[in-house]
């Protein structure tokens, strides 16, 4: 019995990671409004290596449509500029001398929809990233069977695992739900 707690344990633990990685994906669709983590995987090139934008400047919100990145070192402007206009934001940096600026349009209705797919295309990799650790868990738990696990427990288990998937799987679903409703807001 104690093997099959280990799997249901290990698999609970691994869909409550796939919810997270769903949620940083998410993250990542801009909904039209200013957030400093639009910026999260930006790499500036600093003293010859690749570091992350916030390891170099301050990104702050000052209105909802505007995000301003004050670097440490002045020197290093030109760079984020460049790592900007290279990165998949579309933005183009404004450099005042002391900080960049980035203007976030406003989007059509057209761009909001396309959003709202990529949002749903990240959700339902979510799914099938806790339906595949449903699948592992259960082929774990069956090979105890032949260990000479009872029938019953194995059946326990296996409904214990589904209920897991199923509870992940809403969750997927309201932080979908949450995240079309942010973007398709005007």
């Amino acid at each position: 019995m104690e093997d099959i707690d280990f799997y249901l344990e290990d698999a609970e633990e691994s869909m409550g990671k796939a919810i997270e990685h769903t949620e940083h994906e998410l993250s990542k669709i801009r909904a039209g409004k200013a957030m400093p983590s639009l910026v999260d995987g930006i790499m500036v090139e600093y003293y010859g290596s690749p570091t992350p934008l916030s390891q170099v400047a301050s990104v702050s919100t000052p209105d909802a449509r505007t995000l301003t990145i004050k670097p440490w070192e002045k020197t290093i402007l030109p760079e984020i500029e460049k790592a900007i206009m290279n990165s998949d934001l579309g933005l183009n940096p404004q450099n005042d001398g002391d900080i960049v600026r980035l203007n976030i349009p406003i989007l059509t209705e057209e761009r909001r929809i396309d959003l709202v797919k990529q949002a749903k295309h990240e959700a339902e990799n979510g799914k099938i990233s806790v339906r595949n650790i449903r699948k592992d868990a259960n082929d774990h738990i069956k090979k105890l069977l032949k260990e000479g696990v009872s029938e019953d427990a194995v059946k326990n288990a296996e409904m214990d695992v589904q209920e897991k998937t199923n509870k992940y799987i809403k969750k997927i679903d309201d932080i979908l739900t949450k995240k079309e409703k942010d973007i398709m807001t005007v």
